[in-house]
């Protein structure tokens, strides 16, 4: 038998401290392919737009999907300082459809559900700042529910020419759990409803809760939209399928500093291998793992 030499101290290494450094070469590893990756798509959405999501914007919720008033004024204020300027989902679209020039350095607003503090706290702001909005509404809690805006106050919005609005289905259905007719009623009848209430056409679509699959996608194209927003983390690219278009959702914590939006807002594409590794780790259980790979 050869014979074994030991390390030098006369100490061989142990068992734990072997595994740890096989565990950090892994990690190590994972991280290099992970920043390898987010170059690429750096990269590859270089012509990409962010399209910004936002839920609520009130002092009273802390939750998830509520900002503050003060940090989306300190935002909004952000953009326009920093030579963004907002457009609409259309303005988007016609531009990749039509070649339709764009401005400098455009970005997307866009809010789902459609509560009123989209209207009380937002709405002036956005006026502040002279910000075009896109708000994708849950046609049957409008004038429903008292945190929901109303018909009135919805066509106040858009009569000031900054706000658009758009569909988030009937009554906010997970369409990827529907059969085919209440996902055609969902889509369909949505869209008749914010029709025949705005006077307008409605081509735009955002998915409850960011689910969908093919056969969605294939119904929300054959329903007549033109395009489908998901809250996947990314920017908005041309060369991607117009109905499964990222975000970058301004919620997912309860502290959405300025800092953090600035980094969200201008990497996004960079955050997004990490945010889809954190999200695989929690789907397969690896719940403590997924703890420690957030996301800016």
């Amino acid at each position: 038998m050869p014979k074994q030499w030991p390390l030098a101290g006369g100490k061989q290494p142990s068992r734990r401290r072997l595994f740890l450094r096989r565990a950090l070469l892994v990690v190590l590893t994972l991280l290099l392919i992970l920043g390898a990756d987010a170059l690429v798509r750096m990269h590859q959405a270089a012509d990409g737009i962010p399209v910004l999501n936002y839920h609520q914007i009130n002092d009273r919720d802390v939750n998830a999907l509520t900002v503050r008033t003060d940090q989306f004024e300190a935002q909004m204020q952000y953009l326009a300082e920093h030579g963004y300027h907002t457009i609409t989902p259309a303005e988007l679209t016609d531009a990749w459809d039509n070649g339709t020039p764009l401005p400098d350095k455009p970005v997307i607003i866009t809010f789902d559900d459609g509560y009123v503090d989209n209207y009380k706290n937002a709405y002036p702001i956005l006026q502040k700042y002279n910000l075009k909005a896109t708000i994708f509404l849950v046609s049957d809690f409008l004038g429903t529910y008292p945190n929901y805006l109303t018909w009135d106050e919805a066509a106040e919005m858009q009569a000031s020419g900054l706000i658009d609005f758009e569909s988030h289905t009937l009554s906010h259905e997970e369409l990827d759990k529907l059969s085919d007719e209440e996902m055609q009623h969902q889509l369909v009848d949505s869209k008749h409803a914010l029709e025949w209430h705005l006077q307008k056409n409605i081509k735009y679509l955002a998915y409850p809760c960011g689910d969908y699959t093919q056969k969605v996608q294939d119904a929300t194209r054959d329903a007549g939209y033109r395009a489908a927003f998901t809250v996947h983390l990314g920017y908005a690219e041309k060369d991607k399928p117009q109905y499964k278009l990222d975000r970058v959702p301004i919620f997912g914590g309860t502290s959405h500093t300025l800092q953090r939006f600035k980094l969200r807002l201008k990497y996004a594409p960079v955050f997004a291998p990490l945010e889809d590794f954190r999200l695989s780790l929690r789907e397969h259980g690896f719940t403590w793992l997924a703890a420690h790979f957030n996301t800016p």
